[in-house]
């Protein structure tokens, strides 16, 4: 039988702020010195009372701002009663009714994504197991850790991981998290059932999702189990499930508590904040281009094919470092002489030759060295410039690339390179007519071929030609002179 699927992700993430949520220790996640970034605040002594961290409250409503939330003038924090060893207080301080964020949406694919709310609350530390022992390390005990719950409107392992995809996007170009989940900064919990008409079915929560694979698959996996079980006429239970890697399947961990068993009520120890528009509007204006508008103005502005885009949309710098290219062209463009104007369309040409050598040859250079230390020995001026050469046919593409690596390893302008290096286009005719013709002389079977209608016969011989004359000679110079000489 077919079920509709319906979803709803839980999802927390690690802010990174200076300090933690309720201290002024250190927020050091991945400090490897257990129990370093403590104090009587964050170990739950006697006595000792939490103080909220403004930035952390600020990047949680910057945050719902960007998804499009509404910002209630008054927002207070509860107390979410529970024992666990890794929970210093015995309870974890939390938002219950009253969340910073309420309200917002996230567009994935062209259908929106409802967003119930964004709060913010305090992790927890982090347990050990060794042998038969369990150690407690609370280095990680009270980071700011903000919580988005989305409305049941995800249907399937894709659009959960797509939509896990884009709001990590969101968060890096907020700069407010790195949301790496293999680290733990970023932890999406999945609440799915199946049902076959508008009511929803029995809950079940998946949990221990360290990538955005692993939530596309635990989703399909728990599809076909619950439609199994439910054929077979037996009854889903509500419980916790972790997923297991090494199994690629859900593991049953423990029924659900509902909301009520943590018995919140409001935290005696913290104020009730009140927000004015001043302060709303002050974030607001903080909030810098966000990836779907980069996407339609990428598209507008540049003319890129949709994967092009993709691949700037997932790496800011290096979408950053093409708009300083683009910026040196474009002045270049505007300083040609009126009689030698480029048109619209040779922009265009222009701008998809400097992404295309962006993307495709950046990308052994990248590996080598972080953007910004490629920035520092490749200027955006410097790039530019070879871009220049290349449009202008005073280089090939082969000999760009042996540019692109010199400037690389030196630093130096690619004028320069080519210069010193004598990797000037081949102009003089003659010259070129002369090793073609030596070609043509050593590869009789490829001439016999070509002239027995063998197109790939005269790329071959084009290819020794280029060959011959290291990459200096125009490509189409020498189709245009094989064929003459061959005709």
């Amino acid at each position: 039988m077919e079920y509709r699927c319906v979803i709803g992700l839980e999802i927390h993430v690690e802010l990174k702020t200076n300090s933690k949520m309720f201290c002024s220790c250190k927020n050091d996640p991945l400090e490897k010195r257990p129990n370093f970034n403590i104090c009587p605040v964050c170990t739950a002594q006697p006595g000792v009372l939490p103080v909220i961290n403004e930035e952390a409250v600020r990047e949680t409503i910057k945050t719902g701002l960007a998804l499009g939330c509404s910002i209630p003038e008054k927002s207070k924090f509860d107390r979410k009663n529970y024992f666990y060893p890794d929970l210093p207080k015995g309870y974890q301080i939390s938002q219950y009714d009253m969340p910073f964020c309420e309200k917002g949406c996230l567009e994935v694919d062209n259908k929106k994504i409802r967003i119930t709310r964004v709060h913010l609350e305090e992790d927890t530390g982090r347990l050990i197991h060794e042998g038969e022992s369990s150690l407690v390390d609370f280095n990680r005990a009270g980071i700011p850790l903000m919580e988005m719950v989305t409305e049941p409107d995800l249907n399937s392992g894709q659009e959960a991981r797509k939509f896990a995809e884009e709001l990590r996007l969101i968060l890096t170009y907020l700069n407010i998290s790195d949301a790496d989940m293999e680290k733990g900064q970023m932890r999406v919990e999945v609440n799915i059932s199946l049902t076959k008409d508008e009511k929803l079915g029995t809950k079940v929560e998946i949990k221990n999702l360290n990538s955005f694979k692993s939530v596309e698959k635990s989703i399909d996996y728990e599809i076909k189990r619950q439609a199994e079980l439910l054929d077979g006429g037996e009854k889903i239970i509500q419980e916790t499930r972790g997923w297991d890697e090494k199994k690629q399947k859900t593991i049953s961990q423990r029924e659900k508590e509902e909301a009520h068993d943590y018995r919140y009520f409001p935290e005696p120890d913290l104020p009730t904040l009140h927000f004015d528009q001043e302060f709303i509007n002050k974030i607001k204006a903080e909030i810098p281009e966000l990836p779907w508008a980069k996407r339609i103005r990428f598209k507008e502005e540049y003319n890129l094919n949709d994967k092009s885009i993709e691949i700037f949309i997932n790496n800011k710098d290096l979408s950053e470092y093409f708009e300083k290219v683009m910026s040196e062209l474009r002045n270049w463009v505007e300083e040609i002489d009126l009689e030698e104007k480029v048109s619209e369309q040779e922009f265009l040409n222009l701008t998809n030759l400097a992404a295309n050598y962006i993307i495709g040859d950046f990308w052994a250079l990248f590996e080598q060295a972080s953007i910004l230390e490629f920035e520092r020995r490749i200027t955006p001026e410097n790039f530019a410039e070879l871009i220049k050469m290349i449009y202008k046919q005073e280089i090939s593409s082969k000999i760009a690339k042996q540019v692109l690596l010199e400037m690389f390893k030196t630093g130096a302008d690619p004028s320069h390179i080519v210069e010193e290096t004598g990797l000037t286009q081949m102009v003089d005719q003659i010259e070129l007519e002369k090793i073609i013709k030596e070609v043509i002389s050593k590869n009789p079977k490829p001439v016999e071929d070509y002239k027995k209608g063998k197109e790939n016969a005269l790329q071959y011989l084009a290819g020794q030609v280029m060959a011959a004359t290291q990459g200096r000679a125009k490509p189409e110079t020498v189709q245009e002179i094989l064929k003459k000489l061959l005709a």
